[in-house]
């Protein structure tokens, strides 16, 4: 058994069985990608937030990665400028899970159930679904089963204060060498004011802010951090153990989600009364 969570890490760091389809969000009003499994009825999927000045395609294969484990992953390309709103780009995310529920997905009619949806994020744009999982919240149906971040940083209005109100699980994956949004005042502060008592918070070893990353961009010319392939690796595979078990109620991938990881340890955790 002490090397169930090594082996599940293994098999979640290579892409699962589905074939994946790339499409437009745009064809339905709202710039942005969406992946998703070739064929499949009742998936779970999430809206996911990108970071200051990123456009979606810096996280194509962490969306891909998703999608080949059955996981419908959509990014509006929305608030891109220098002075964004964090507030409309939260809002966003809950109209994409909005768009990927109700319109027609793929050639052979993919379909979402509307009760296993997620949000997750970077940077300010896991700041951003901080705050659409708390617009949730306070719905008179709530719909968000579960929320994840990389390198969270803070919003206006403040994400730490929007955790307040969220009662979901929370992963919240922070850089050890983030200069940006350090660990302390983001990551940690979001993670200590989660209102649910499934949270949990780890530190990447050697990553930076930029690290979740592909390819490049102008931007690194003005913000610290690269793009960094073990970064990758860990974000993939924990944000998928994370999802499916969340969102699908498989409990196969648990056993990852509660262990330490190399390179990436669990610095805080609070688990649901049994």
């Amino acid at each position: 058994m002490a090397s169930k969570p090594k082996q599940l890490l293994a098999e979640l760091t290579h892409p699962g069985p589905h074939e994946v389809l790339r499409g437009n969000l745009a064809l339905v009003g709202l710039p942005g990608v969406v992946y998703t499994p070739r064929a499949g009825l009742g998936l779970p999927a999430l809206a996911f937030g990108h970071g200051w000045l990123q456009p979606p395609d810096r996280y194509r294969q962490l969306l891909h990665h998703l999608a080949s484990w059955g996981i419908v992953a959509a990014a509006p390309a929305t608030q891109r400028g220098p002075l964004p709103s964090h507030r409309l780009l939260g809002a966003d995310l809950l109209t994409t899970l909005d768009v990927v529920t109700t319109v027609r997905l793929g050639p052979d009619g993919i379909s979402v159930d509307p009760a296993k949806l997620g949000l997750a994020g970077h940077s300010t744009g896991g700041g951003s679904a901080v705050l659409a999982a708390a617009t949730d919240a306070q719905a008179e149906t709530p719909r968000i089963k579960a929320v994840a971040t990389i390198t969270a940083a803070q919003t206006m209005p403040p994400a730490t204060e929007a955790a307040k109100a969220i009662t979901v699980p929370g992963l919240h994956l922070a850089a050890e060498e983030d200069l940006v949004a350090p660990k302390v005042g983001h990551a940690e502060a979001i993670t200590d004011a989660w209102g649910g008592e499934d949270v949990q918070l780890r530190t990447l070893g050697k990553s930076t802010h930029l690290g979740v990353t592909e390819g490049k961009h102008w931007s690194q010319l003005i913000m610290h951090g690269k793009p960094h392939r073990k970064t990758q690796q860990l974000t993939r595979a924990l944000f998928t153990a994370f999802f499916l078990t969340h969102l699908t109620g498989t409990d196969k991938y648990r056993p990852l989600l509660e262990a330490d990881v190399k390179r990436a340890p669990i610095e805080r955790e609070e688990e649901p009364a049994h």
